[in-house]
């Protein structure tokens, strides 16, 4: 928070200084001056963030006053000093960008009382502004850590978009960093100033996934006790980003695509059709020209969807990113755990080189979390590494190779190592899993409950 600085214009010399001394005595600093020439002379050549003036000095037009300083420093507060025949001109200043106007003689703590106002509005602005810039810079395409040719190319092609209103499909695996591209294109675009709202369409079945993106009204449906602000509304201006967008039921996809069309909707059990401004960025790790054949996507959606597609590629296409990855994660996990590392072995390291990651970035970051978390030196070492890790070959499949213990529990590792991959693979969804296993979705149930795995 910063000293206020304050301006104020009065060509009465006795009104003038008893409000700079009492503005003085509150501790702001103050600059008093006698004329319109003056006041402007000040604001050009210095920074304030009040302007007091009055309105009924002769020859002095308040409205091309207020509007003059608006344009000399948009961020100027203008406060009208006016007497009582003048308040319809004040009223009209205000209309013209002014803030307030206060009647004469002014109460100086009622002044006090506005300025503060002021100050805390405009401390909140700067806050704000700090905000997003930090966050242009936290999602900064040079802060994605990547040296690899191909990511790099995705990253330049994300670059090349962010400055357009194109709909943008980012595809590529589980935990390859969709997200944060798709926040990097937001907070690089013209609707920075806006919201970036998040939907993932498959967490949600589709009457609750209706109620999420176009809001519902009071009593739409057991439970609705009062009218809600879907995720389009709330993205007005902004960025919506839809998450595994090829989850979406056939119901949700012509929804959508009437949203894509015609720029409107209405909230659930609502009559209102209500206009939207929201740029698109979806995400999917589905193969979706592979579900449009199956009939379970639709082309015309595709098509409105995939106006710029950006394929993330997963982390085994782009294996000269892990060490720049590792060094920043172990950096970044050691400073949030007040930990101190000199860095990874070389055995360590070698191991996570040749790791397949089926988990992708996403997967290497947990594993970095863990070894910083239950290290007991100064350096990872293999023995902070998961076991499925230490047991997996260059290919990615799992050997016994190195596991202590019988041989129950060797397979029991073994075992768990492959579901958990299987998992990862399949984005968490246990049918596509047990597939990948060869097994029942039963079995898998009960192998789940067996070794305490998380759904």
């Amino acid at each position: 928070m910063h000293e206020t600085r304050i301006l104020v214009m009065d060509d009465e010399a006795p009104e003038r200084l008893r409000i700079q001394e009492h503005l003085a005595r509150k501790g702001y600093d103050v600059l008093a001056v006698g004329s319109t020439g003056e006041a402007m002379s000040a604001i050009k050549r210095e920074r304030f963030d009040v302007f007091v003036t009055d309105c009924t000095v002769p020859g002095v037009d308040a409205l091309e006053t207020s509007g003059e300083v608006r344009r000399i420093d948009p961020d100027l507060a203008v406060i009208i000093m006016t007497a009582y025949g003048t308040i319809e001109t004040a009223i009209k200043a205000i209309k013209a960008g002014a803030y307030d106007y206060l009647p004469k003689p002014v109460d100086p703590d009622q002044l006090v009382m506005l300025i503060e106002r002021i100050s805390e509005r405009q401390d909140l602005i700067r806050e704000n502004a700090e905000l997003k810039e930090q966050l242009k810079e936290r999602y900064a395409f040079d802060e994605i850590v990547s040296t690899s040719h191909v990511m790099e190319e995705a990253l330049n092609l994300a670059g090349r978009v962010a400055s357009s209103n194109a709909t943008v499909l980012l595809r590529g695996e589980s935990g390859t960093g969709k997200e944060l591209v798709a926040k990097a294109i937001h907070y690089h675009s013209r609707r920075a100033g806006f919201s970036l709202v998040k939907v993932n369409c498959a967490a949600l079945p589709e009457t609750l996934l209706e109620s999420e993106l176009f809001g519902h009204e009071k009593g739409s449906f057991t439970g609705a006790t009062a009218r809600r602000t879907g995720r389009f509304e709330l993205a007005d201006k902004g960025t919506l980003f839809l998450d595994e967008i090829g989850e979406l039921t056939m119901g949700m996809q012509v929804k959508l695509l009437r949203v894509l069309q015609e720029h409107e909707f209405e909230r659930v059990c609502g009559n209102q059709t209500i206009k939207t401004d929201v740029r698109i960025i979806a995400a999917t790790n589905r193969d979706i020209e592979k579900a449009i054949i199956g009939n379970a996507f639709r082309e015309d959606l595709y098509y409105r969807l995939n106006v710029v597609s950006i394929l993330i590629p997963p982390l085994r296409e782009r294996r000269e990113d892990i060490p720049s990855l590792l060094d920043h994660f172990i950096k970044k996990y050691g400073e949030e755990n007040r930990k101190q590392f000199s860095g990874i072995s070389a055995e360590a390291r070698d191991l996570l080189m040749r790791y397949s990651y089926p988990g992708n970035v996403r997967e290497l970051e947990n594993i970095i979390e863990r070894a910083v978390v239950l290290s007991k030196k100064n350096i990872i070492t293999t023995a902070d590494l998961p076991i499925h890790v230490q047991a997996a070959s260059g290919d990615g499949t799992i050997v016994a190779q190195g596991l202590a213990g019988s041989l129950n529990e060797t397979l029991d590792t073994v075992e768990r190592g492959l579901i958990l991959e299987a998992l990862k693979e399949s984005g968490g969804v246990q049918t596509r899993a047990a597939l990948k296993l060869g097994i029942s979705e039963r079995v898998l149930r009960y192998k789940l409950k067996k070794y305490a795995i998380n759904e």
